[in-house]
């Protein structure tokens, strides 16, 4: 059927990435139709040039109450509205992607049975959460059923971009590895494993295997945390924060052996290319948000406030969450798992979530 489709997700990172497996499976199903996808612009470059989207709509996310923006934002809506799309699915389900599909005006609306902001009473179809814990991908993989498509998890998540990892290697010197792969950083303070525990696991990795190198990623705010773990190795390690583009640090991770991230973006990034990850866990439910596929290798300690789903720690020993995952947890299971799928659940200090 050549069917015209506008998929709804323009952030974060981790969501985009996590919402992919639904583009996958519409091509699957319909592989003549046309589908768009609505992204902020920041994250625009995630998606350009993928091989099943006709065409990317890119959105001000940073600037969309802003009345100089709405000009644009209304030319944007006009466009849509004139394609004519056979189906809108909203993945974000917040009042501004609500009223966007409102606008797009196609022949069926679904979207998720998301409390905040009120985006439910702009859709013709409500996708539930399956239950309670339900991982994101699997309640993003629930608008298909009402769009008459099989729910698949075929395909590749992220497309392979040969000239980007060309560019890596003429730019870093990627061989000989294995390369670590660490992201320190995290949007929120209490999901960041303390860097002096960053810095211990490479401490003792480099000691122990002396074939790892260690590939720091990060923004350009989080450089004092790439420079304080590659202190520790300088002649192992390479501080890439703030050094590389998006499409750049997808092909970093695909070009690693396995991943140490907190609860990240390019966390999700490592699982959608199917890399081992060793997930570090503190305030929120890995069940829902944690490397798809991989959650029985999320390291997340046990006690009474966990996950707590704040921001800020309110414990009386702050990050004490975190601070029980030990370097020392997180290398042995690197040394079990780093290639072959990791299995995590005696390694932990505390309990390892399960699926």
């Amino acid at each position: 059927m050549r069917l015209k489709v506008l998929i709804l997700k323009p952030s974060s990172l981790g969501d985009v990435v996590q919402a992919l497996p639904v583009l996958r499976a519409i091509k699957a199903h319909w592989p003549r139709s046309q589908v768009y996808w609505w992204i902020d612009r920041d994250l625009a470059p995630l998606l350009e040039g993928d091989p099943d989207l006709a065409g990317i709509i890119p959105f001000e996310r940073r600037r969309w109450a802003s009345r100089a923006n709405w000009i644009a934002l209304w030319n944007a809506a006009r466009w849509v509205r004139q394609q004519r799309f056979d189906l809108v699915i909203d993945l974000q389900c917040l009042m501004r992607s609500g009223i966007f599909a409102w606008l797009a005006n196609g022949r069926l609306s679904i979207g998720l049975d998301e409390p905040r902001e009120g985006a439910r009473g702009f859709y013709d179809l409500i996708a539930p959460r399956p239950f309670g814990h339900a991982h994101a991908v699997d309640w993003y993989l629930g608008v298909l059923p009402l769009a008459g498509v099989p729910v698949s998890h075929d395909g590749e998540w992220l497309a392979q971009r040969p000239a980007v990892a060309a560019g890596l290697r003429r730019k870093w010197p990627v061989e000989p590895g294995p390369w670590l792969i660490l992201q320190p950083g995290a949007r929120w303070p209490n999901k960041r494993w303390p860097i002096q525990y960053f810095a211990e696991l490479v401490r003792e990795a480099a000691g122990r295997r002396s074939d790892w190198r260690f590939a720091i990623l990060g923004s350009a705010e989080e450089r004092p945390l790439g420079e304080e773990i590659a202190s520790v190795a300088p002649g192992r390690c390479l501080d890439l924060t703030g050094r590389l583009s998006l499409q750049e640090m997808v092909e970093w991770i695909r070009l690693g052996a396995a991943m140490v991230a907190n609860d990240t973006g390019p966390m999700h990034v490592a699982a959608a290319l199917g890399k081992p990850v060793v997930a570090l866990f503190g305030p929120t439910d890995p069940r829902r948000h944690g490397p798809y596929g991989q959650l029985g290798q999320v390291l997340q300690a046990q006690l009474p406030c966990v996950p707590c789903a704040k921001s800020r720690c309110a414990h009386p020993k702050p990050l004490e969450c975190l601070r029980l995952l030990s370097p020392a947890a997180v290398l042995a299971a690197l040394e079990k798992g780093a290639g072959p799928p990791l299995d995590l659940a005696s390694q932990v200090t505390g309990h390892a979530a399960s699926e």
